[in-house]
């Protein structure tokens, strides 16, 4: 009888230290780097082979004379070559760095202000019955519409292009902050209260880190109407003291009718905002999925 207890015992000794080392496994996260064919395979061909598809229409739609007047819709070649001639001369990262150093320098400005007016009215009862409807309702007003009171108030300046900026970006950054807030388990608030974390330091050690994939998400959607904003801005309000931005560019192959040029912006336009968007963005997600645990790193 003893015998049989004891290897009862021990079985479920070592059942516990299986499901022990099972739970250790699940909590464990894998370190290895992952091997280049997998990120090839998973990353870097999927959007290569979408490219090389939609310029294989746009080629096809030329060769097959679908769409026959290059005024119209112009061969790849067409567009590649007047992109070619911007960077020979000198010109193409000039377009660039004017719209991106402005776009960049007031999504900043935005979110100094963005964040905490979101704060506040996150926290404050009376402000978000005063202001939050005031918040959504800007979001959705399209861009465009702050460009002509913008150059009526403050002229044809970089100023109009920051208060453009502005006047898109902060209540998305705002918006996204107060989600974020909202969703914050109203048990970590109490926690932080009993440990004395009240006030702007709770905000600072429990509110804002707990709200930071609303926040994120916030940001991310500020960028996108800051960028479209300042492209808004460049395409309405040209003036050569401005300097040729990608909006301007883009507006200069209108007035020209030369819709290579037209493309070259649209492509341009694109491809900074993609860049953006994988380059500071796409890696501050998923720093704040992983340090929840809801992203494994590889």
């Amino acid at each position: 009888m003893a015998s049989t207890d004891s290897t009862t015992v021990a079985k479920d000794g070592n059942d516990l230290a299986g499901l022990e080392a099972g739970l250790d496994a699940l909590e464990t996260r894998q370190t290895g780097r992952t091997p280049f064919r997998q990120t090839f395979t998973e990353k870097i061909l999927p959007p290569v082979l979408a490219v090389v598809l939609v310029l294989a229409v746009w080629q096809a739609l030329v060769s097959f004379k679908v769409v026959d007047d290059p005024s119209k819709l112009p061969a790849p070649s067409a567009v590649w070559d007047v992109v070619q001639t911007a960077w020979l001369q000198g010109e193409l990262l000039g377009y660039i760095w004017t719209s991106v150093s402005r776009g960049l320098l007031g999504f900043l400005f935005a979110l100094l202000i963005g964040t905490p007016l979101g704060l506040i009215v996150a926290r404050v009862k009376f402000v978000r019955a005063a202001i939050g409807p005031i918040l959504s309702g800007l979001q959705s007003l399209p861009s465009v519409a702050w460009v002509p009171p913008a150059v009526i108030w403050l002229g044809l300046n970089n100023s109009m292009m920051y208060a453009v900026i502005l006047l898109g970006a902060v209540p998305s950054i705002a918006n996204g902050l107060v989600s974020g807030v909202d969703q914050v388990p109203p048990l970590f608030l109490r926690a932080g209260r009993t440990l004395g974390a009240t006030g702007l330091k709770g905000t600072w050690h429990i509110v804002l880190p707990a709200a930071l994939p609303g926040y994120v998400a916030g940001l991310k959607q500020g960028w996108a109407f800051s960028w479209r904003s300042l492209m808004a801005a460049e395409i309405i309000a040209s003036f050569p003291d401005l300097g040729v931005g990608l909006g301007q560019l883009l507006e200069n192959g209108r007035n020209a009718s030369d819709m290579a040029m037209v493309f070259e912006a649209i492509l341009l336009i694109l491809i900074v905002g993609i860049a953006i968007d994988l380059l500071i963005f796409s890696p501050l997600e998923r720093w704040v999925l992983r340090s929840r645990g809801l992203l494994v790193k590889n």
